[in-house]
């Protein structure tokens, strides 16, 4: 049914046969003007609209270790990696490493971000972000600019955050000179 009236095409019109009631136009090698038209529970298929795109989060294909694999090995590179089964070694991505629930990863990991909710026994060095879910699993330790840790997470290591590498070397350097001075007065004050 149109509500409004369409106006007139100026391409000429084929010599087409009527539809039939509850035939889509499409069937005739037509497609329908839904322009102005308000459907009432009718048959006429509609045309596909497009879905919007999803928001990219990530940059970059992601591999994935599915849950049936045991890997043994490096692996290095720019793009990000979904660990489902088990892998022995170091993991060094300029992307994002998730491990999933019931996965394991055994070595160093290096990565923009980190998500576990299955197990890394190992350090994490210089990401960005690590998230540890509910259920997740750390044993090492852990070097960060942000640190995220669900309710039911677990971890056995040290962990920095909220440093970036400058104010940490200058942090270091400042506490090793303070506890060399402590030291010396220490020092002194016993030998007199």
């Amino acid at each position: 049914m149109a509500i409004f009236n369409s106006p007139p095409s100026s391409t000429p019109k084929q010599n087409v046969p009527p539809t039939q009631p509850g035939q889509p136009e499409s069937a005739l090698g037509k497609e329908p003007d839904v322009r102005n038209e308000i459907s009432f529970g009718s048959t006429t298929p509609k045309p596909a609209v497009a879905a919007a795109p999803r928001p990219v989060e990530r940059e970059g294909k992601e591999s994935l270790i599915a849950a049936d694999l045991s890997i043994e090995g490096k692996i290095q590179g720019a793009g990000h990696i979904r660990i489902a089964g088990r892998f022995k070694g170091d993991v060094q991505v300029e992307g994002d490493l998730t491990v999933e629930v019931g996965a394991k990863v055994t070595g160093g990991v290096r990565a923009r971000k980190v998500v576990i909710a299955g197990e890394l026994e190992g350090n994490i060095e210089s990401a960005a972000r690590v998230e540890l879910l509910e259920g997740g699993v750390v044993v090492g330790d852990v070097k960060a600019g942000t640190v995220t840790v669900a309710a039911g997470a677990r971890m056995r290591g040290q962990v920095e955050f909220g440093w970036d590498e400058k104010e940490a070397a200058k942090a270091n350097g400042k506490a090793d000179k303070a506890d060399k001075a402590d030291f010396n007065k220490a020092e002194a004050s016993t030998a007199a």
